[in-house]
């Protein structure tokens, strides 16, 4: 025998046209009208903005977003402008009924999730230049990654006009671009960075997990052990960065599969590498674990 809260799950699915609660919106003129409903009714708007392939991780920022705002838009949009051509974009996952099903769970108000010709109309070629905090670490790795980054963040800004946007503290560096351009470009948005989701083990979730084979799935806890490693440092008292970095790399020796891409003791604003630990430091990793590329940070500090 069925419950009386699961009878009327039943009928609020059989009421709806395609079995989501949520509305599904795929062009602008719908996302904007959509909001203007709901500002018309009094409520902020807040977004979180995602690739799809939804994970714990997406949804501890719908929760945020959810106690902090009356009306959440969830985005689900692969950017091709963030890949460079030789990266995953089009093996990137794509998982748009599966992810409808998690968010129905959270019931968010509206899922945007556009084609790629709605965004990026023929003739398209304008893209943001963030400048310095965007050009160490992964900047490095991926020069024309965090362009792509800021374009499609702040064009979201201007079709969805929230009052407030969740990100997720695993893409650090990702959060100090997005605020310096919403900053710079006068954007009346709150940008508000959410803590890392970890696996039990440590991993911490990423949409790109999907690829690691079991045993690439236990050597991709190097990067958190090793972020776990320079905390205990810290907390033991050593402030010389290359000390503690030499101790981090121990554990990557020690799993020679994995390639890394870098590992690095930096100030927390702009991103430069630090000599001593002085006040708060962003510890940030990223390697390549067979064809998959993580990666992961923790903030440390000294002071506390």
């Amino acid at each position: 025998m069925k419950s009386d809260l699961e009878k009327s799950a039943d009928e609020r699915r059989a009421s709806s046209s395609d079995a989501h609660h949520h509305a599904l919106v795929t062009t602008i003129a719908e996302m904007r009208a959509a909001v203007a409903a709901a500002r018309r009714a009094g409520k902020t708007v807040g977004v979180v903005p995602t690739m799809g392939a939804l994970h714990a991780g997406h949804l501890s920022l719908v929760e945020y977003c959810q106690r902090e705002c009356d009306f959440t838009v969830v985005t689900i949009f692969v950017n091709r402008t963030q890949f460079a051509p030789h990266e995953d974009f089009r093996q990137y996952p794509r998982t748009l009924e599966a992810d409808r099903t998690a968010l129905d769970a959270c019931r968010v108000d509206v899922v945007f999730a556009p084609p790629d010709e709605e965004i990026y109309r023929t003739g398209s070629t304008t893209l943001i230049e963030v400048g310095p905090v965007a050009r160490p670490l992964e900047g490095e790795s991926r020069p024309t990654h965090f362009a792509g980054v800021a374009t499609i963040v702040a064009k979201l800004f201007n079709i969805i006009t929230p009052d407030r946007a969740y990100f997720g503290q695993k893409d650090y560096q990702q959060t100090l671009v997005i605020r310096r351009m919403t900053e710079d470009l006068d954007l009346p948005v709150d940008v508000r960075v959410c803590p890392i989701v970890r696996e039990p083990d440590g991993l911490a979730l990423s949409s790109r997990n999907v690829y690691l084979s079991p045993t690439e799935r236990q050597q991709a806890l190097t990067l958190s052990r090793s972020l776990a490693r320079a905390s205990e440092l810290v907390a033991a008292g050593e402030r010389n960065a290359n000390v503690i970095l030499a101790r981090m790399r121990e554990l990557f020796a020690a799993e020679p599969t994995i390639a890394v891409d870098y590992i690095a003791l930096a100030d927390p604003d702009k991103l430069l590498p630090v000599e001593e630990l002085r006040g708060p430091t962003i510890a940030a990793i990223a390697a390549r674990v067979g064809k998959t590329r993580l990666i992961d940070n923790q903030l440390l500090d000294p002071l506390a």
